[in-house]
């Protein structure tokens, strides 16, 4: 008996997985897909959300979107906005704006972000973080 538990409880052998260098793994991208434009990147993203049926695509694409090193555009944002509240999920609207608020450099970028979101915020009842829960001082 003792004897097939020493046997069960041997640690599996482990193999070794060569990784890729980042070297190799950008050329793939550079080979795989063409370089896309900010214009083209905003395009295909305001498509996609606006596609977008249930609340996990809208999750998958912020996701996705906001990983690329560079802020969305308002078109973009708008798109998203309006499709997180399309699927019914207000938090993550909310946090659409947190998400801007980390990806620009300052304080001014942030600001002019939500003066041209002012319309699409009112109309579809979105609040930021900030309005939601002031700093008490």
């Amino acid at each position: 008996m003792l004897s097939a538990f020493r046997a069960a409880s041997r640690p599996a052998l482990r193999t070794t997985v060569a990784r890729p260098t980042a070297a190799i793994a950008a050329r793939r991208w550079a080979h795989g897909h063409a370089q896309e434009t900010f214009e083209q990147f905003s395009e295909r993203y305001v498509t996609f959300f606006q596609n977008a049926e249930d609340l996990f695509e809208v999750q998958r694409g912020l996701n996705n979107c906001f990983a690329h090193d560079l802020v969305p555009s308002v078109a973009v944002i708008e798109a998203a906005l309006r499709a997180a509240r399309r699927v019914n999920d207000y938090a993550t609207a909310v946090r659409i704006f947190e998400g801007v608020s980390e990806k620009v450099e300052n304080k001014a970028q942030y600001q002019a972000y939500l003066e041209e979101l002012k319309g699409v915020k009112e109309e579809l009842g979105v609040s930021t973080k900030e309005e939601l829960y002031p700093k008490v001082a």
